[in-house]
């Protein structure tokens, strides 16, 4: 593990790829939380406060056309820009200082998600032309555990810059990041040439579905990306069940949820950080196999009423869940032509999460008629047989993977 990870952080692209990543998403990270709270503080309203994170989520839901923009043109500009352009988006969050206001928020915060969407569309085509395709585990690996390290420490951030100077210093903050992480990535010396004309057209949303049939065509990456939309949506029941287990199983108050959030945060960065050796040793559908199979033995085991099973439980569900995601998003830099990696990504990570919002909801429906114990079973079971479907279907022989320039 050692060795690969240096030899990403010695490479001067890569390095400043995932500071860039770093530098935005901490400001992202740390307005994720800020914004509920700040709609809650100006209306009241518990469910407004819920909204900003929907908000933000929702243009997931048309990935697919987002995705088609990072397919038009060259990426790296695409990321300097996009990131200048969040800079001046925030700047009228600074006006919001009413509940009349909080429109704007809204605003902003969709725009966001859609801007959000697009780069992420752009930096997986471009990390695939910056890093070695021998290190993509690494550098998504080493991606995932920043980011889950930074989930425990930026919100924390926003908040008390919430609560000793308002919402515009946590936009102030924002905005800050996104202006940094414009000045690294124009530092990247990345060769890109000009996309050429699609035959579906040279509209930005021509040809948006490519990267579905792209998914569809593939042997390699279909079974990962419908493996890790399975087990998306049972994290989405189990995401709905923290608080009765919490309170039902382990007899605790709601405030414990946070030491388990902590606990599975704690596992993800671990799973950040052995994912490139991990794929490496096992390939990617045998990681996202034992990765399914380890989230769904933890699930079922959070049954137990001991505090300590819990955090191993919740320590396990965060070391297992990202490995399918990683496993697919690894494969799709991979296996798909530069021509339509973008959208083939968008794509993937909008089948990946979309079934989670949905469970979500279901779980937190279920738990009112179901006793949780009885839900964290089957959930569990469910995920061993996604695992076994995996495993099953990993047996595709090697040789029919595809490697496009």
């Amino acid at each position: 593990m050692g060795w690969a990870a240096g030899a990403v952080l010695r490479d001067r692209d890569a390095g400043l790829y995932l500071s860039a990543v770093v530098v935005s998403g901490f400001g992202t990270s740390a307005m994720w939380l800020a914004a509920g709270v700040w709609v809650k503080s100006l209306t009241g309203s518990d469910s407004l406060a819920a909204l900003t994170a929907f908000a933000m989520w929702a243009p997931t839901l048309i990935g697919p056309l987002l995705g088609s923009v990072a397919d038009r043109v060259r990426r790296r500009p695409l990321l300097v820009r996009s990131n200048l352009a969040m800079c001046v988006l925030l700047l009228p969050l600074l006006a919001v200082d009413s509940a009349g206001r909080v429109w704007i928020l809204f605003t902003v915060l969709a725009v966001y998600g859609a801007v959000s969407v697009v780069q992420d569309a752009a930096e997986a085509g471009l990390v695939a032309k910056v890093v070695d395709t021998r290190l993509l585990g690494d550098v998504n690996g080493l991606r995932m555990a920043a980011n889950e390290g930074m989930k425990l420490l930026a919100p924390l951030v926003g908040v008390v810059l919430f609560t000793r100077f308002g919402g515009a210093s946590v936009a102030l903050l924002d905005l800050a990041s996104f202006a940094a992480a414009a000045g690294v990535f124009a530092l990247l010396r990345v060769r890109e040439e000009p996309p050429a004309v699609r035959p579906e057209g040279a509209g930005p949303f021509a040809g948006a579905w490519a990267g579905a049939r792209e998914l569809r065509r593939s042997a390699v990456l279909w079974p990962l990306v419908a493996g890790g939309a399975a087990v998306m949506a049972l994290a989405g029941v189990n995401g709905a069940l923290v608080y009765a287990v919490t309170d039902s199983v382990l007899g605790r108050s709601p405030a414990f949820t946070g030491v388990l959030y902590a606990a599975q945060g704690a596992g993800s960065v671990l799973c950040g950080l052995l994912a490139g050796p991990l794929l490496r040793r096992a390939g990617e559908r045998r990681l996202a196999a034992a990765g399914v199979a380890l989230f769904a033995a933890a699930v079922a085991l959070r049954a137990l009423p001991y505090d300590a099973v819990a955090l191993v439980c919740s320590a396990g569900i965060g070391l297992g869940l990202p490995c399918a995601l990683l496993a697919a998003m690894t494969a799709v830099q991979r296996e798909t032509p530069d021509a339509v990696l973008g959208r083939t990504a968008a794509t993937a990570s909008t089948l990946m999460f979309l079934p989670n919002a949905v469970t979500l909801g279901l779980g937190a429906g279920l738990v009112a008629f179901v006793d949780v114990r009885v839900l964290l079973t089957l959930t569990g079971l469910l995920g061993l047989v996604v695992a076994a479907l995996l495993a099953r279907r990993g047996r595709v022989p090697e040789a029919s993977r595809r490697r496009h320039p």
